[in-house]
């Protein structure tokens, strides 16, 4: 029997205080053990390329047997729509590479640096960018944002949608998916999110 299964502690102080430290380490290692990880995201954007990262993560923590919420805002909160037309926008944002899905390697290869004088007269151009991006995206084996959402679904993931941005954007519940876990505001949303050990903001 160590000292730790010991039922009562020594009589010599310095003992005791040894037999208090062990005993202190084995409850917070037994704590640690027990405890679930939580993971609060708060997704505010609607595009193709955007709608990826909370769902590759919320699905990625729920694998790992993490508590997960997603708490969808403002454009974030079209994710959720039964309907989903997602697009991508190359126009003002430099970091996104075009590259074309198709033809031979080598012109595969490039990156395109569009001037966005050029991507904001050409009509269609940004259709053109989220089929190549979708294209992009089947090629690799990426799965599509309604297999994550579905995936996040199954894995018990928690989502939260914004009635304050229904009211603002003036939309209609009939047009989310029935899976929405709880229609909330900010005040209803800090208290988890206080709570979670990771908080992120996408």
């Amino acid at each position: 029997m160590n000292a730790v299964d010991t039922p009562l502690p020594p009589y010599n102080l310095i003992e005791l205080d040894a037999w208090l430290d062990r005993r202190l380490e084995a409850k917070l290692k037994e704590r640690e053990a027990a405890h679930t990880p939580r993971l609060t995201l708060i997704a505010t954007k609607g595009t193709l390329d955007m709608a990826y990262p909370p769902f590759i993560l919320a699905s990625t923590a729920a694998s790992l047997d993490w508590e997960v919420e997603i708490f969808f805002s403002f454009y974030g909160l079209s994710l959720l729509k039964k309907d989903l037309d997602l697009t991508i926008s190359p126009l003002g944002n430099p970091a996104m590479p075009m590259k074309l899905p198709l033809g031979p390697n080598w012109l595969r290869g490039i990156d395109w640096q569009v001037p966005n004088l050029i991507m904001s007269s050409i009509p269609g151009f940004e259709r053109a960018a989220t089929a190549m991006m979708n294209k992009t995206l089947s090629d690799k084996g990426v799965a599509s944002i309604q297999e994550l959402r579905a995936l996040c679904i199954e894995a018990g993931v928690r989502l939260s949608a914004c009635q304050m941005t229904v009211d603002l954007f003036g939309w209609d519940r009939a047009d989310f998916i029935p899976e929405i876990d709880e229609w909330l505001g900010a005040t209803s949303v800090m208290p988890r999110a206080q709570k979670s050990d990771v908080c992120l903001f996408i």
